[in-house]
């Protein structure tokens, strides 16, 4: 087929391929953008490749079927996925108001997805095409999967395969789950047989019928009224999201069972190769230009993902929980030729944007042990010290973006994706370091410090904030010695369990002491699935189920974010007030240490 050539959006142009059947309806609940930073683009290819006929439905209608029953049967099943992000995260705010804009949608526009885009699409398919297999994944489903702390419901809700009714639920980066389901399903197996592949769940009656070893966490009910239970059963869930030495876990629920099979074995270069040298045209559906495009492309159209897995494990991220954390990579050949094949494109200007993934300087396992005995469950990599045995060499990252600003046509390649900077302290060898400042930043350097404070630290699972002082020392002597002058942009999260109202000052008059303002902030976010999420439903800490503090009042969480913002005069109310409550009115003045200084109060006649 044409390399430039969109998967059919419609029965008519199915049968412009002269297809009078096809294998597979991919609904998603973001526009249809074939790059492989869209999840929905990659599954596409995946199947494509093996020989299925796929067409997509993007972001359909979801008060009626009329959009659904358009596109016809398909032979095999309906894949769902609510889009790159989950559709309660893409609509709302940390503060639960609706956001005004949508990245992922034409023009940017909010609403064109249903809030639990997954549990809407699925009902409408079996409404529409009664008895089709229906096979969940995404993002949505992937941190949905166990019984979850919803957010917005403030309730703990079943595993997203009871309310959605769908037959099988993939999770994480599904390539290599979604074929042998594919390929089972094309010899004619029933989907309610084809509960022995790795990286997928569904409903059973007995837990006899799993496949692999298993072990058992509290059930829905259980965890549903016992903070406790709900700990141990988070703790436990990660421990076995491990594609080495991870188990299935089967939970209880309304007198069934959920069985979810262990993770998929982590890629091989081979196969991620493969992967992204599929023909994706790269580009926005031609169908959204007149309604404005699709912004989300603008950020990864001349970006490339090197990698996958992060052993950095930051409670509140969730991709310890998604793509896992074992570490997998690309070929230099790989991403070479993706680069490449930038620069033909009318609107490259010779800017590599981003050589990036979840965190950008991993490569490879954080250690060799890793590769045969998987995880340790009793530590994290880097936090709060590093692992004795953690491996921080740089030199292939190097070696790749070094051939990457080689390429004619190439001007500049920036790095703009997260730096684990804490890793990047512990390699001896400084080459990594200098030619990152001397070629790879574009102005500003974006890391995620989080917080100063290091019992609040040690809940969001980064490292001490002596580790990022002398990440900053050295980033600044680096950037004077070759005459560049290049600034850090830390990240902050606020409210995070954990943080009281004096760690938030802490917080304040460090960044005021360091001269540092930040523009960004953000609020912790109780997203599914997380460790940070449970501290913040439970009260507890799941490594040791140690009682946490937790700002859960809107105020209180409005008052710390303005503390860390003390100099935006529209915060000049809550900063006060925050400050005079907890006695810490020495902060309002005109002294060097203030954060703010009194408002003046009008004369009286």
């Amino acid at each position: 087929m044409n390399r430039n050539e969109f998967l059919p959006i419609s029965r008519e142009q199915m049968l412009e391929r002269n297809w009078y059947y096809y294998d597979f309806l991919l609904i998603t609940g973001d526009a249809y953008v074939d790059h492989p930073s869209f999840g929905a683009a990659i599954i596409s290819r995946v199947l494509e490749a093996e020989g299925f006929r796929v067409a997509i439905l993007a972001q359909p209608k979801y008060h009626d079927t009329s959009e659904i029953i358009s596109m016809g049967k398909p032979r095999y099943a309906a894949l769902i996925t609510a889009g790159n992000l989950d559709s309660m995260v893409a609509h709302y705010t940390a503060a639960k108001k609706p956001r005004s804009e949508d990245a992922y949608s034409p023009g940017k526009k909010t609403k064109k997805r249903p809030d639990r885009a997954t549990i809407v699409y699925a009902q409408l398919v079996q409404e529409a095409f009664p008895g089709l297999p229906i096979i969940i994944g995404g993002i949505e489903a992937s941190l949905r999967r166990f019984a979850h702390y919803d957010y917005w419901d403030n309730k703990v809700r079943r595993s997203i395969l009871f309310d959605s009714g769908a037959d099988l639920l993939i999770y994480g980066m599904g390539e290599t789950a979604i074929t042998e389901i594919a390929k089972r399903l094309s010899k004619k197996e029933d989907i309610r047989k084809i509960t022995n592949v790795r990286g997928t769940g569904y409903v059973a009656d007995y837990a006899e019928e799993c496949a692999f070893p298993y072990v058992k966490c509290s059930s829905f009910e259980q965890v549903s009224t016992d903070h406790r239970a709900y700990a141990e059963s988070s703790m436990l869930q990660f421990d076995e999201h491990d594609p080495v030495r991870g188990r299935a876990v089967v939970q209880e629920c309304d007198k069934q069972l959920l069985v979810i099979n262990p993770p998929t074995k982590t890629l091989t270069t081979a196969m991620l190769d493969r992967i992204y040298d599929l023909p994706y045209t790269r580009e926005v559906h031609p169908t959204y230009k007149k309604a404005g495009g699709v912004s989300a492309i603008e950020e990864v159209r001349f970006s490339v993902i090197h990698n996958r897995g992060c052993f950095g494990s930051c409670n509140f991220c969730a991709l310890a929980f998604h793509q896992g954390r074992m570490v997998a990579s690309r070929s230099h050949e790989s991403v070479i030729k993706e680069v490449e094949g930038f620069i033909s494109h009318p609107e490259f200007k010779g800017y590599v944007h981003d050589v990036g993934g979840p965190t950008a300087n991993f490569r490879r396992p954080s250690c060799k042990l890793q590769r045969k005995q998987g995880m340790c469950t009793d530590k994290s990599c880097l936090a709060p010290e590093p692992c004795k045995h953690v491996d921080a060499d740089h030199s292939d990252y190097l070696g790749l973006l070094r051939k990457l600003r080689s390429i004619p046509g190439v001007k500049r390649v920036f790095v703009r994706s997260g730096i684990r900077f804490d890793y990047l302290m512990l390699d001896k060898n400084g080459e990594f370091f200098a030619e990152l400042i001397k070629f790879h930043i574009s102005g500003q350097l974006k890391v995620a410090p989080e917080h100063n404070v290091n019992r609040v630290l040690g809940y969001m699972g980064k490292p001490r904030n002596s580790t990022f002082e002398r990440f900053s020392e050295k980033y600044k002597r680096l950037n004077e010695r070759y005459g560049m002058k290049q600034f850090l942009v830390p990240y902050l999260i606020s409210s995070h369990p954990g943080s009281t109202m004096h760690d938030a000052i802490a917080l304040a008059e460090y960044l005021n002491k360091t001269g540092r303002q930040p523009e960004q902030v953000q609020d912790f976010y109780p997203t599914p699935g997380t460790l940070s999420t449970c501290m913040y439903h439970t009260g507890l800490d799941p490594r040791n189920f140690e009682p946490v503090y937790v700002p859960r009042s809107a105020i209180e969480k409005a008052k710390q974010r303005a503390l860390l913002q003390w100099k935006r005069p529209e915060n000049s109310s809550l900063v006060q007030t925050a400050l005079r409550e907890v006695g810490r009115a020495d902060l309002i003045g005109f002294g060097k240490q203030c954060l703010i200084r009194p408002t003046r109060r009008k004369p009286t006649r």
